[in-house]
This record gives C-alpha cells, structure tokens and sequence, in this order.
C-alpha cells in the first residue's frame, strides 16, 4: 500500500462522519454524515489556489530536492529515533542495549527485529558485518540479572488484551440489543499495536451478519476509561521523559503499520533559501526564537495568536469562514503591512475583513518552509485515511501527535482550537465539521516540500478520506493529546531501568540487585500500610517548607491541593498574595508534582488517586507548585 499523500484515488470511503459540536436538527444531521457538493467544490478550489500560489512554480524542482532515504539509511535513521541506534553499535554494553528493549512488548519488538534485519541485508549488500541480532541481546546474561521478572512481564498485557477484546466485543453487542447511541470505548492500557493483535485476529473470526453495526456516518462519542493514576497529557511530563515517549511512541506507531499493513516511507527535503521575510514562510522554531525575546513563555509564534485572537472575535460568527475567499489584492497588500509593521506595533487589525484575516491564516500554514505535519510525518497522517477502524485510527493519530516536534504540535493544537470554536458557531455560520474539515484538510496534507498526487485528478473518494482525517484531529483534540497509559507504564520502567544500569559495571552488585528484587517485592505489600506523606511545597516566593498528608484510599490529589490552600489562607504571609477588590486572596495557580523515583517531573491530574502512585512510584517525591504557563 502506497503511503503517499492520495495516492489511492478509489471510491472507498471511510464511515464516520463527526456532528458538530452542538447537536443541529434532525435534517441537518442527515446532511452531515457526508460532505455536500459545496464542500467537495470548495476542497477542489482550495487545492487549486494551494498549487498556483507561491512555491508551486517548480514542482519538479521540489519534488527533486524531497526524496526517500538511500537503501539502508531509513532504518538508520529509524533506530536513533526510536532510542536504538546503539543496537548497530559496536562500542556499546549490553546492558545499554537492553535498556529500552526491555519494556518493549512482544509486537513492538517484533517490529524492532523487522527494522534490524532490513538494515542488516543492507549491510551484507555493502559488504559490511552486520549488527548483532536482538534475540542473542535478550537472552544475554546480562539481561537475565537485569530484568529477572522480564520473563513473565507480557503476563499481565496477554491479560490486559483478553480483557480488551472481550470487552469491545460485548459492549457493541449489547449496545445494539439496547439500541443505544454508538459509544466507543478508548483503551489506553494496552500498546496499541498490542490490540491491533487481539482486533486482526477477532476480524478474522465468523461473525452474525445480524450483529454487524451498520456504519451511518456519523462519528461516535468515545469514553476514555479514567486509570487511578489520572489521565496525563502531553505538557504534564518533563523535556527528557517526553523524548523517551516520542521513542516509544516510534516504535509502537511502526509496529501499528507493520500490522496494518501500511508502508510508511520518510521524505527527505533538501536545505531551502530562506526567504527574507519576518513572518511568512519562515521556520517554526525561528519565530518562536524570536518571540520568546519579548515573550519568554510563549509556546506559538505571536502572529499565530494574533490572527486567532482576531478571528475569535470578529471571524466565527462570519457566514463562510474560511471557505469565501477574502480579496487577493487585499491579502497581498495586508501580508505587506504585516511583515513590516507587525514587531513594530505599527499594525492595526481593525479595517481588516474576517475573510482576508482567514485567508492569511491558511497562507501562513501551507507557506511554512516544512510541513506543519513535519516531512517524516506526513505521509503517515495522510495513510491513516486507508485504516478502516476507528479506534485504529485514533491510536495512530495519537502516535503521530506525540510524534511532532514541539513547536510544530503546539501551533496544531491551537489551530484545532480556533477550527473546534467555528464549527460549534455552525448555526451562525453555516461551518459544520465537514465544511471546515474539507476547506482546511489541503492546507495541512498539501505541502510543496512532500511530493503529493492529491493534484492529479479530482476524484471525490480522495477529498472525503482527506476531510475524514482532519475532522478527526478537530473531533478528537483533546484525546489525541494526551499520554497513553501504556507508554506511561514504559517510562517507568525504562527510568527503573536505567536507575539500577551502574550497578552491572561491577560483578559484586549483581547479587546485591537479586535481593533487592525479592525485597521490593516483599515492599510493595508494605506500602499499603503507609499512611503519611510529606509534601513539599515550593511556591516561588508566596511560601516555601513542607506540610503533612494523611493518606487513605480515596486520597486524591485534589483533596491534598485542597488542605494546601486552607493553610495557605491560615499563614500569616498570607498578605504575599494578590488581593481581589472585595479583598478575599486571589489562590496561586498550583498543582501536584511527582518527582523522582522512576519518573524525571510529572504534574499530576486532580484526580489522581494518591495511594495508588505512592504504590507505583514509592521513591518519588510529592511537591506542590506553580502550574507551568503554556
């Protein structure tokens, strides 16, 4: 299966078409569940004033400098992504081999193996000696006294996937006996490509044709079961647990493809001129490298907020937002004005048309030097149109947003805001999820740095697969944004891991760590009984020390954050906190951290049950403080 974007131009289209966000009257949701010839002629249009505008006067020039990686070198470069390149490397340990390899499941190294034995045959092609298989780094002494529960830890995940299974199976039987709205539910327990297993597997059983759920169009609302650790979103984990997300992310979003059969391919796009421009077509990270010299804090390009600001106020309510074309006289001139007057505070945003304002967005995202969706990335969200489940594809989606680069993921996720607030208008201006979704769909996937065949015919199975992808990134937001609990649990281990990594440098530890094993086991009882916790308080300025917890079952982080403002209201340095005008104290945004112990710094969801992480992370320390500013 080709993985390049539209490359597949059949008929075939995918069965879940999202309401919108307030839910319209009976006929209008008939209409919703496909996008209507003014959409399809809209998302034609787009893609035409895309490839006659500015950078498509060489096609055969960009798709010259943007090219697949040489034999060998995809997997290379796969393997330093994903945290392995020391797996080719003849100057490392075993025990720094089998680091990351240990928390892998089954699936996950299998996928790993597939990637080895590529660059492997490479290799014997050049004449080279080849890197050393990762069956003899399991079996490896070393990696027996490393990991001596290793052998049993795909227990609990079997378990885990049986439960998944039958649950999914059951749920949807007994939901069409009741005649229910179509719910689905979203597990987070189990890798993703791990369920792929149990799901490949279940589609291959006979099944009722009586009990087959008719697809109608219209995309269900998905329950994320809530684990007793608290859901973890993306800007709750530290810089260097995040890079090991995105690691493992990697390998279990290429174990998804293997599974689904998807041939991903990265592109590679040559070193481009950068134009002499202070806004458009310049990198992410420039811009943000320059704003955080006036805005230290800032996570999107000031621009972005400002147009979004604007649109916010004066857009959403604007019949035809972003599908009627503003001026092109005015939009060429307002780019102008804003390259020259915009840092300087010379730009006012008051004679400017909702319309032009729209169109100056869309021509900000597309005119980026790279893909916002990255060149490596996206071909891979242009594939997920192919994967006909759901849940499969919002597990991949979830992969690829954990994926992005910082700069890049955070100015997504504010453009899905802003698109999520035009659609819930929709009855003011006639946006609904797919109108929005097959005008904004060629400004992310069409990009001229990524050779593209969404140009080549105007065949509607391709703009309803390109909408179908991009209402799922509107629909589905704040899902896809956060940390699958899986991935969490592989963090933890991996940062246990890698706790325990200098001991193997000297033989007289290796027994020590046996008994330390046992003992931990005997531990994990014992933590149970502990019923009191110190907590660290660390609010800038506003107060500094420690304050004791009592601790049962139904502790939650919410109710420790609670005790901490009673006491701060009872301190008398109360008088540090801002004063209200009826002069009650205006509370310092704080919130629980975990810290230490096998995780680096992890801000902690209100509802986290305290017991259950003090069990899961008995080394760690608790400490309240200042919410980071996003």
């Amino acid at each position: 299966m080709s993985a390049e974007p539209w490359s597949s131009p059949k008929d075939q289209v995918a069965a879940e078409v999202a309401p919108s966000a307030r839910t319209p009257p009976s006929q209008d949701h008939e209409q919703e569940q496909r996008p209507d010839k003014l959409c399809l002629d809209s998302f034609w249009s787009e893609v035409e004033t895309i490839t006659q505008g500015s950078g498509y006067a060489d096609l055969d020039s960009t798709r010259r400098d943007s090219k697949h990686s040489e034999e060998g070198e995809q997997e290379e470069q796969w393997l330093a992504d994903a945290g392995l390149s020391n797996l080719i490397s003849e100057d490392s340990e075993d025990v720094d081999k089998v680091l990351l390899l240990s928390t892998l499941t089954r699936a996950q190294a299998e996928a790993v193996q597939r990637r080895l034995d590529s660059y492997t045959l490479t290799l014997r092609k050049k004449n080279k000696p080849p890197p050393r298989d990762v069956r003899d780094i399991f079996n490896a002494p070393i990696t027996q006294t490393l990991l001596p529960e290793s052998q049993h830890s795909e227990d609990p995940a079997q378990h885990s996937m049986a439960c998944v299974g039958k649950t999914s199976l059951s749920a949807a039987a007994a939901e069409q006996q009741r005649g229910a709205p179509k719910e689905e539910i979203f597990f987070t327990d189990v890798a993703y490509c791990e369920q792929a297993v149990i799901f490949l597997k279940q589609a291959k059983l006979p099944q009722n044709g009586s009990q087959r759920r008719k697809e109608d169009g219209t995309l269900p609302r998905v329950i994320c079961p809530k684990c007793r650790l608290g859901v973890t979103r993306i800007q709750d984990l530290s810089h260097a647990d995040m890079k090991k997300v995105r690691q493992l992310a990697l390998i279990d979003m290429t174990a998804l493809c293997d599974l689904l059969g998807l041939e991903v391919k990265r592109h590679k796009t040559g070193k481009r001129k950068i134009p002499e421009s202070t806004l458009f077509g310049v990198p992410l990270s420039t811009l943000l490298e320059n704003d955080q010299k006036t805005k230290p804090h800032t996570s999107t390009p000031l621009f972005l907020q400002a147009i979004l600001s604007f649109l916010e106020r004066k857009g959403v309510d604007s019949e035809g937002i972003l599908r009627v074309p503003g001026s092109q006289a005015r939009i060429k001139l307002l780019q102008q004005n804003l390259e020259t007057g915009f840092y300087q505070g010379r730009f006012s945003w008051d004679d400017v048309s909702a319309n032009d304002a729209a169109a100056l967005l869309k021509k900000f995202i597309r005119e980026l030097p790279t893909p916002l969706l990255t060149a490596e990335y996206l071909n891979t969200f242009s594939a997920v149109r192919d994967i006909t489940d759901l849940k499969q594809k919002l597990h991949m989606l979830n992969l690829l947003i954990l994926l992005l680069p910082e700069p890049n993921r955070n100015t997504l996720k504010v453009l899905l805001e802003f698109l999520s607030k035009v659609v819930s208008r929709e009855k003011r201006n006639r946006m609904n999820l797919w109108a929005v979704a097959t005008i904004m769909a060629p400004n992310l996937f069409l990009h001229k740095a990524v050779p593209s065949r969404l140009t080549e015919g105007a065949e509607k199975g391709q703009a309803e697969k390109a909408a179908d992808v991009m209402r799922l990134l509107i629909k589905y937001q704040e899902l896809l944004w956060t940390i699958p609990n899986f991935l969490m649990s592989q963090v933890r281990k991996l940062n246990e891991n890698s706790n325990r990594r200098y001991q193997f440098y000297d033989r007289r530890f290796k027994n020590l760590l046996k008994k330390i094993h046992t003992d931990s086991k005997e531990k994990a009882g014992k933590n149970v009984l502990e019923s009191c916790r110190t907590v660290k308080i660390q609010v800038g300025d506003l107060m500094n020390g420690t304050m004791e917890f009592q601790l049962n079952v139904g502790s939650q982080a919410s109710d420790l954050l609670a005790q901490f403002q009673r006491q701060l209201l009872r301190s008398p340095d109360n008088g540090k906190g801002k004063m209200r005008r009826n002069g009650s104290t205006v509370h310092p945004d704080c919130a629980l951290f975990e810290v230490g112990g096998n995780i680096g710094e992890h801000c902690l969801d209100p509802e986290t049950h305290l017991l259950d992480l003090y069990n899961s992370n008995p080394g760690g320390e608790w400490v309240i403080k200042l919410r980071p500013r996003l």
